[in-house]
């Protein structure tokens, strides 16, 4: 294992161990002694890797609050307060967030790309927010993006993120027919990509929405807008990676259902336990 201070391979491993059972090491060149741990995001934190990335996996995936998971882990015998899941929540967000956009970037790109872009409501500090929300025609996540205006500059941003996730432009993106987009997309990707302007036909994402909007129902509302941007966009990423379907109307057998579940969490957990 590499040292954490200097870059050093010339480490050796001690006898002893952490509180929370990590191997402990000390580097022979600069005479650091670190941790498995040492030098992540999770560095000093009171419990293991595994039962904080759960505790995340299910913040994010379930509507608890921040309160009802510090109970849940007082019943395990493990006492926490509600602002020490706050903590690990905002280390391992960004985390596990950029990892999912990694897999994911240039993958899906097909003739005929077509994005479904539409916004959608939140509060912040009791203020209305909006979310640009972007779904392919198989239902499949391609970005989301909180801005405090909804206007032309708001609309190139979210363009330029969602071509940046994606590696990729569409060749079709359909709207609600509000008037920042046409530019915002001729300007962003380009004059060539068709863009269409039908309520109906952006009835899928509508649809999508309520997956937001039913996790954020329980919650208190959010304090700040960076902590509203990064759950958001995270809820996003985690819930598109644990959708059993592929492809809109497909029937997923519960057997298939269930695997593509455990696969997914297993991902998501794994990379919040490395971090």
């Amino acid at each position: 294992m590499e040292c954490v201070a200097c870059g050093s391979e010339a480490t050796s491993e001690r006898r002893d161990r952490t509180a929370q059972g990590y191997r402990r090491f000390r580097c022979r060149d600069c005479g650091r002694q670190f941790n498995e741990r040492s030098g992540g995001v999770l560095n000093r934190t009171c419990l293991p890797s595994d039962v904080i990335a759960l505790v995340v996996f299910c913040r994010l995936r379930y509507r608890l609050t921040l309160r009802d998971l510090s109970e849940i882990l007082t019943l395990r015998g493990i006492e926490v307060s509600h602002e020490a899941v706050r903590d690990w929540e905002t280390k391992l967000l960004p985390v596990m967030g950029d990892a999912l956009r990694r897999r994911r970037q240039g993958t899906r790109r097909r003739s005929g790309s077509s994005w479904y872009v539409d916004e959608t409501y939140l509060k912040v500090r009791g203020r209305w927010v909006y979310l640009y929300r972007a779904i392919d025609r198989d239902g499949t996540l391609v970005d989301a993006m909180l801005s405090e205006h909804r206007d032309i500059e708001a609309a190139k941003a979210f363009f330029r993120s969602a071509r940046a996730t994606m590696g990729f432009g569409p060749d079709r993106v359909t709207t609600d027919g509000h008037g920042s987009y046409p530019r915002a997309i001729r300007t962003v990707l380009g004059k060539m990509v068709q863009h269409r302007t039908s309520i109906y036909l952006n009835n899928r994402l509508e649809q999508d929405h309520r997956g937001i909007k039913g996790r954020i129902r329980c919650m208190r509302g959010f304090k700040s807008h960076d902590t509203a941007a990064r759950f958001c966009r995270e809820h996003g990423e985690l819930r598109n990676l644990l959708r059993p379907r592929h492809r809109n109307n497909q029937v997923v057998p519960a057997l298939l259902r269930c695997l593509r579940f455990a696969r997914g969490a297993r991902i998501a957990l794994t990379i919040m336990q490395a971090a």
